[in-house]
């Protein structure tokens, strides 16, 4: 009962950051908007029916029933068709973009607007950075919230105490999970060594982290060397001698290494049959940057490869595939690891927290990744077309000619209905494939 109920806590908490997410978001819209001087009609987190709202001044604040959208209103986000002097509206909202007719639909709300406060109206520029205020938005939360994970919480890192100590060899390419008869005894559990001693120094050298001690055992094969070690505060020597073996070759990504011939790849090292016990260490505030760019290449990367990927996971979901834990996956499938990492009573309060933070600060990732993509009617879409907007303008500055005014981008609504019935098919699929065959981290 209590696994359940912590998992329904893991789910609210990512339905609550991604409102927030998304209400951050529209303020990064909201604030340049109103700074220079845009009349925004309304600032709604959700979509569907009100539940709540109130006025103040000219804009009307409120909450909608589902909350993962939101939109704000702006006067005049589509300029008027050539011949006409009346301005359209529009709103930086996914949902809200698609039901409103690009030049008729809210063309009331600029009715007794100055000109000059219609979004259209607005120099190119001043344009581009209310569009892209939202990313940005989700950029800094994300860069927040992974100061917070890295500064506060620390990274689980392998330390120089053993967390396990293997009984026996097993040769590589087996299959076995257990110790036969057969089997010789691992150098380690030969030695003495135990779960929980800290290795200070091996043949000498002064050992200060995980890859050092590695290293060294390594360089060691067939050697008889003294392990000075830590154990219950005191300090012991034991002589261990890394046992030659062949051993898989792995490459950077994890993966191992195959050669021309698709063989594995395996080379003979030092071998004791130890593993590291993890702690959280502090990363330095360096670290953070670095570690929302590597996010940040990830969710590029899945985007670039989107056609392929939910090929993917079709095949998955559909087949008998097993499903990539790195491709893409759905809120649904957000809400899950949400669940399962707040539910492993197993793993310590301070690593399940860790963890939910983590989720948030990739979703507002992925969040800032994907409102860039310049297709209507994404803010990627409007900052393209005001960018084509000012070359159209420089063009003709250049050759001479008339100014071409503002570029129409209601003529893209059928791109935008395009585009939006192909991420609800993707949608749709994610979410069936995170329902019959989730991505799991248990």
């Amino acid at each position: 009962m209590e696994s359940v109920l912590l998992y329904i806590v893991g789910v609210l908490i990512i339905v609550i950051g991604l409102a927030l997410s998304i209400g951050l978001h529209e303020i990064g819209h909201l604030v340049p908007a109103k700074k220079f001087g845009v009349k925004v009609g309304q600032y709604m987190i959700g979509f569907g029916p009100t539940l709540w709202s109130r006025r103040r001044g000219e804009t009307e604040y409120g909450v909608k029933a589902i909350p993962l959208g939101g939109y704000i209103s702006m006067a005049g986000m589509y300029p008027p068709e050539k011949g006409r002097k009346s301005a359209r509206t529009s709103s930086t909202g996914f949902f809200n973009a698609l039901v409103q007719d690009a030049r008729t639909a809210s063309a009331e709300s600029a009715v007794d607007t100055d000109e000059q406060r219609l979004f259209y109206r607005l120099p190119i520029w001043k344009r581009i950075i209310i569009m892209l205020g939202g990313p940005a938005m989700n950029l800094l939360i994300a860069v927040v919230l992974y100061a917070v994970l890295l500064m506060g919480f620390g990274l689980q890192t392998p330390s120089t105490t053993l967390g396990s100590v293997s009984e026996c060899v097993i040769p590589a390419g087996s299959t076995a999970t257990s110790c036969s008869a057969d089997d010789p005894l691992a150098p380690g559990a030969e030695a003495g060594l135990r779960p929980g001693d800290r290795v200070v120094s091996i043949a000498g050298e002064p050992i200060d982290d995980w890859s050092e001690l590695s290293a060294t055992i390594r360089q060691h094969a067939g050697e008889t060397v003294p392990f000075d070690i830590v154990r219950d505060g005191r300090e012991q020597t034991l002589s261990v001698t890394p046992l030659l073996t062949e051993r898989y070759v792995y490459t950077k990504d994890g993966q191992i290494e195959m050669d021309a011939a698709g063989r594995p790849v395996t080379e003979e090292v030092g071998f004791v049959g130890v593993g590291p016990a993890y702690e959280r260490v502090q990363q330095p505030a360096t670290a953070v940057l670095p570690a929302v760019g590597d996010n940040l290449s990830a969710v590029v990367n899945i985007v670039l490869h989107l056609p392929q990927r939910m090929v993917e996971v079709a095949q998955a979901a559909f087949g008998t595939e097993a499903r990539d834990p790195n491709g893409p996956i759905s809120v649904v499938g957000v809400g899950r690891i949400a669940g399962e990492i707040a539910s492993v009573d197993t793993a310590p309060i301070v690593d399940r927290a860790a963890g939910l933070v983590g989720l948030v600060a990739a979703l507002n990732v992925a969040l800032f990744v994907f409102n860039l993509i310049p297709l209507m009617p994404l803010d990627g879409g409007h900052v393209a077309g005001a960018l084509w907007e000012g070359l159209r303008r420089w063009f003709a500055r250049v050759f001479g000619r008339p100014d071409p005014g503002p570029v129409d981008t209601a003529r893209l609504v059928p791109i935008t209905l395009g585009v939006v019935a192909v991420l609800g098919v993707m949608s749709a699929l994610l979410i069936y494939a995170d329902i019959v065959k989730p991505v799991s981290i248990l």
